[in-house]
């Protein structure tokens, strides 16, 4: 099967559509963890208790079993642009 035999094959699936632009334009965008904790050369154990989130929850972002929501999405996109600030805020002040 030649590839433009595929490619027909693949159109003709009605369950296996390609995505349009319209629909790319749907989606969500979700900061991705992995790339974020690994920029900032952090372990799993390290970004959680930097940041405050629950290990767990990390790592289930992280396999993709869960989606964070809007507000960790904003967290996620702060923590990803500016880590510091975000760590001098969640430093605790005697």
């Amino acid at each position: 099967m030649s590839e433009g035999d595929r490619r027909q094959a693949a159109l003709a699936d009605p369950d296996a559509q390609p995505i349009t632009e319209a629909d790319f334009a749907k989606m969500r965008r979700t900061p991705q963890v992995k790339v974020i904790r690994r920029a900032l050369s952090l372990s799993q154990e390290e970004f959680s208790a930097r940041f405050h989130i629950p290990l767990g929850t990390l790592r289930d972002w992280e396999q993709g079993r869960k989606d964070p929501d809007a507000a960790a999405r904003a967290y996620l996109k702060v923590i990803g642009r500016n880590p510091q600030a975000v760590s001098e805020a969640l430093e605790a002040r005697p």
